[in-house]
């Protein structure tokens, strides 16, 4: 083997330290322009939260009328006369009975002061009275009524027989608290029924 051909297979082996390194792999760094995995999951996990909008309040269960004694006599004399009726016309005790239970439950209820309730309107889940749940889904669609100088919510269920829910607020809250259930349920023409009226005459 000539010295040339001694010198050119030298240089074509490999070198030793060479092939004990193993090569690494490259790996780009992120850029502004390239954002981070699960970037857009936070993101929008952030903007849900923030678009639950919550608005507290506290306000009286029911309009309270301060009753004076006249009325009360007034009501017992009407209590007397349908007990009456019963006994020379009707002759069914059983309707003399639930009229006097009645008198009662009236008059102790109408004596009682109203209590003070915390409500919680939520975007997202529903209406908070105390700590029990109404959620959206069981309405059908809500109104404004105006009750002298008070303001009130009905909530029109979706069931046909189901009570309503009304809630009276102050209007520091009533702006948000339209946005809210515009947002969740159509807006209906709501006012007061016969019966309401009659109650508010008779100052139940």
């Amino acid at each position: 083997m000539q010295p040339d051909q001694q010198n050119n297979y030298q240089q074509k082996e490999p070198n030793q330290e060479s092939m004990g390194k193993i090569p690494e792999m490259y790996t780009p760094e992120p850029t502004d322009d390239e954002p981070t995995p699960n970037a857009n999951v936070r993101a929008n996990v952030q903007d849900t939260s923030a678009s639950d909008v919550v608005v507290h309040w506290s306000a009286k269960e029911y309009i309270y009328i301060e009753k004076s004694g006249l009325w009360f006599v007034v009501f017992a004399i009407v209590a007397l006369i349908l007990i009456a009726v019963d006994f020379l016309f009707i002759k069914s005790y059983t309707f003399s009975v639930l009229v006097f239970v009645a008198a009662i439950a009236v008059i102790v209820y109408s004596r009682r002061p109203p209590r003070i309730i915390d409500y919680t309107l939520s975007g997202q889940q529903g209406l908070y009275i105390g700590d029990r749940l109404y959620h959206f889904s069981e309405f059908k669609a809500f109104g404004l009524i105006r009750d002298g100088e008070h303001n009130s919510i009905m909530l029109i269920p979706t069931k046909r027989f189901s009570f309503g829910v009304s809630v009276y607020f102050s209007r520091d809250v009533g702006e948000q608290i339209v946005d809210i259930l515009g947002a969740r349920l159509p807006m209906k023409i709501t006012k007061l029924d016969l019966i309401d009226k009659i109650v508010r005459k008779i100052r139940l």
